[in-house]
C-alpha cells in the first residue's frame, strides 16, 4: 500500500482546485501524484478525512405517462470541446443533502418538477466519478419527472438542451454521440427494463 507524506495545495478555486501529493510507492519508489478535488482545503480532502461524503448529484427521471421517456441534457462542455449528453447534475451546497440538491439543480437545468423516490442506501450513496484523478463522488437520484421543459433557470455560463429520449433515441446517443459513462451505463439499463415502471429494479 503506497504512503502519502505531505500534501501541497496548488490553487484556491470556488468550484474546484488542484493539490499534489507527495508519496511512495508500494515499491519504495518516491513520486508525486496529483489530484484535482472539490475540497476548498487539505483537510477537506476525501484522503485527509476518510469520509464519502457526496459533492454531487446525478439524477435519473423519467418522464411521461407511461414512463417512456429518460430525462437527459445535452450539454457543451469545454474539456473536449463539444457537446455530450449526461444526466441532470451538480454540485450539494452547504446545508443541502444530495436529495434536496437533485431536485433543485434537475429544476434549474430542465424546468421540470421532480418526485424524488426513497430508495435504498445501496441505490443513491456516494460513488466516486474518475478516482484515478479526483476525489470527488456523486450521490444518485431518482425520480419522475413532470412539467414543461424549460431553460429559465440555466446559468449563463450553461450550454444546455433538454433532451426527452425514448428507447430509439437512446440507442441511437448510444451509437453515435458522446456520452458520459454513468449516464451511459445508466442509459443501457432503461434500454433493458421491461414495459412498465424502468424504477421497479429500486422495489426488488
Amino acid at each position: 500500500m503506497g504512503i502519502i507524506h505531505r500534501i501541497h495545495q496548488l490553487t484556491s478555486f470556488r468550484f474546484l482546485n488542484f493539490f499534489t501529493m507527495d508519496v511512495t510507492h508500494r515499491s519504495g519508489r518516491d513520486s508525486v501524484y496529483f489530484v484535482a478535488s472539490r475540497a476548498k482545503t487539505v483537510g477537506q480532502l476525501k484522503a485527509v478525512t476518510h469520509q464519502n461524503k457526496a459533492d454531487g448529484v446525478i439524477i435519473y427521471g423519467v418522464y411521461g405517462e407511461n414512463k417512456d421517456k429518460v430525462v437527459l441534457i445535452r450539454q457543451y462542455r469545454y474539456a473536449i470541446d463539444g457537446y455530450i449528453y449526461e444526466f441532470p447534475a451538480g454540485l450539494v451546497e452547504e446545508g443541502e443533502n444530495f436529495p434536496e440538491a437533485g431536485r433543485r439543480e434537475f429544476k434549474e437545468e430542465t424546468g421540470l418538477d421532480l418526485t424524488v423516490l426513497d430508495v435504498q442506501d445501496c441505490y443513491s450513496r456516494p460513488y466516486f466519478t474518475t478516482v484515478g484523478m479526483t476525489d470527488e463522488s456523486c450521490g444518485t437520484v431518482y425520480g419522475y419527472a413532470a412539467g414543461v421543459p424549460s431553460r429559465v433557470g440555466q446559468e449563463d455560463s450553461e450550454e444546455i438542451q433538454i433532451v426527452l429520449a425514448d428507447k430509439e433515441e437512446v440507442r441511437r446517443i448510444l451509437r453515435e454521440e458522446n456520452v458520459a459513462i454513468m449516464c451511459a451505463y445508466m442509459l443501457m439499463h432503461f434500454l433493458d427494463s421491461k414495459e412498465g415502471d424502468p424504477f421497479a429494479f429500486l422495489r426488488r
